[in-house]
């Protein structure tokens, strides 16, 4: 194995991407995805059995075209990545099988990978050694989470999360109560372009002083997350329009909505950053494509001067090649494999970068 720049296979099925990642040190040779997103658009949202055979089905041409587009075969590889946990469970399960039968067959080591650190470990590949003070803001259909990443490898905080709703599951929910189809992301905010953003006042959920505290004397959800309550405020302002005969205005409505959620976002990741003297923020997870939450915490960012950096959207999305970056860097850390004899872990916290043997 070339200790320096190991060239390591990464496997992701945690949601609806099926992704094979090829990386040597933290150079990307291949990032090929398959997702089954099509395949759940009728039904408003990712149905797990659905996404868990879909996983099946592409796993074998997402693994063959990534060896073709790398121009590798598997005897070359040095080592195998695969995502452990979060995610869903029957979706994980395909991948972590997957990787155990290369690992197995091949005997190349296998490392058990946290999918959230690997949204942050993606930046390797955008510019080799991540910066210090460095913070990471996550936002998908699955999860919205703030970290503080001290060692990639070894030392990762978690300052805060949603506690119910995800911002993209926000995101599709109100997408649906609109008629603007799925995935809600990409649809809310191209409706947002037409509509006044002040339209309607939404709630920011958790901004209070009796959760947001000081910080002395931080509240209970100081940097956490809630998108529950906007959700239900969305729904009772279409049925206030309903009642009353009248037309909803859809570009308002979307446009107030996701206002009301990067605004929240966007203030705690930078208060966050501030608080915890960290200098640079860097941004992932599928909602990093949405035009406003760019604009708003940039803007942000650069009035507090904190550098962000947003990887190409390719790799912020769920992907292969983020899981074989971070198992890149946790083989050039020394850390031992994880064996074969790992579970997956629904609930994984970031504090476990890679599960032991």
């Amino acid at each position: 194995m070339n200790a320096s720049a190991p060239l390591v296979l990464g496997i992701e099925s945690s949601c609806d991407e099926t992704g094979i990642g090829i990386v040597r040190g933290s150079e990307l040779l291949a990032n090929a995805v398959s997702s089954s997103m099509d395949e759940h658009v009728r039904f408003g949202g990712v149905i797990p059995e659905i996404a868990s055979r879909a996983h099946l089905e592409a796993m074998i041409p997402t693994l063959e075209k990534a060896l073709a587009d790398a121009n590798v075969t598997l005897d070359d590889v040095d080592a195998i990545a695969v995502t452990s946990g979060p995610g869903l469970a029957g979706a994980l399960m395909v991948g972590v099988a997957a990787a155990k039968a290369l690992a197995f067959a091949t005997n190349k080591p296998l490392y058990a990978i946290n999918h959230l650190v690997a949204h942050v470990g993606v930046g390797v590949l955008d510019g080799g050694d991540l910066p210090k003070n460095l913070g990471a803001l996550l936002v998908s259909g699955g999860h919205t989470e703030i970290l503080k990443i001290d060692n990639l490898t070894r030392d990762v905080t978690l300052l805060g999360a949603t506690i119910d709703d995800a911002a993209g599951e926000a995101y599709d929910k109100v997408a649906r109560l609109l008629g603007l189809g799925y995935p809600g992301g990409p649809a809310i905010d191209r409706a947002a372009k037409d509509g006044n953003p002040k339209a309607i006042r939404f709630p920011r959920g958790l901004s209070v002083p009796k959760f947001m505290g000081t910080a002395e004397e931080p509240g209970p959800h100081r940097y956490d997350f809630s998108f529950s309550g906007l959700k239900t405020a969305v729904s009772r302002a279409v049925e206030h329009f309903d009642k009353r005969g009248e037309e909803v205005p859809v570009a308002d409505v979307a446009a107030s909505f996701q206002e009301a959620v990067v605004d929240v976002i966007t203030k705690k990741a930078v208060l966050a950053c501030q608080e915890q003297g960290l200098t640079t923020l860097l941004l992932g997870g599928g909602v990093a494509a949405n035009s406003r939450l760019r604009e708003l915490l940039a803007a942000r960012c650069q009035s507090a001067g904190i550098e962000l950096r947003i990887p190409p959207f390719s790799l912020c999305t769920d992907n292969g090649a983020m899981v074989a970056a971070l198992g890149a860097q946790v083989v050039m850390a020394g850390i031992q494999p994880s064996g074969i004899n790992f579970g997956t872990d629904t609930g994984q916290p970031v504090t476990e970068v890679s599960l032991g043997a």
